[in-house]
């Protein structure tokens, strides 16, 4: 992400405030950056200095047609598009939504497990964040890394903490290779 992101960002938070769209155009964002996700294609084609301006915008009028993106949402993605940034899209998406969450107090928690976790984990998760830390509005992400072998990992607010398995082992590893007594043994 560009120093230059979280500016266009703030920017169109900034617009949409004015015009009191705020929560159409996380919307739109949400869906755009829904459409980057699944579509390499998508954001190649933003990207490729080959495709012309005019068939871009006609591409984003395509995705954003009958009502999927708001108008002030397919004018900003124009405009972009004219200033050469169309290729930053899915970043600003991001810094878009991060500024959204942050200016509306919604965290975010991510969590990794070996095998995939029940809602009953992700709504106890969440309890346990509003009771400890007084924190209402919490959006889970989960995801599923068998790497993880056991345990699980947690991001929340820029923190992470990781107790898989994975973990203890690379620790483990670390301890023995740097183990300053087993040299001596030898000797």
């Amino acid at each position: 992400m560009s120093k230059v992101d979280p500016r266009y960002a703030k920017a169109l938070i900034d617009l949409a405030l004015e015009k009191d769209s705020l929560d159409q155009v996380w919307q739109d964002m949400t869906f755009l950056k829904m459409v980057c996700d699944q579509s390499r294609a998508f954001v190649n084609i933003l990207r490729s200095p080959i495709i012309s301006a005019d068939k871009k915008i006609n591409i984003l009028d395509t995705v954003g047609q009958d009502g999927k993106v708001s108008d002030l949402t397919l004018s900003f993605a124009h405009l972009l598009v004219k200033k050469g940034r169309e290729g930053d899209l899915p970043d600003i998406i991001s810094a878009f939504i991060d500024q959204y969450n942050q200016l509306k107090d919604i965290h975010t928690l991510k969590l990794t497990t070996a095998v995939p976790v029940g809602s009953g984990v992700e709504d106890a998760l969440k309890a346990r964040l509003r009771t400890d830390l007084g924190i209402d509005k919490v959006i889970m992400e989960t995801s599923v890394d068998a790497d993880l072998i056991g345990g699980f990992t947690l991001e929340f607010d820029g923190k992470m903490v990781d107790v898989s398995i994975a973990r203890d082992l690379r620790q483990i590893r670390q301890d023995f290779t740097q183990n300053i007594y087993v040299p001596k043994l030898f000797k």
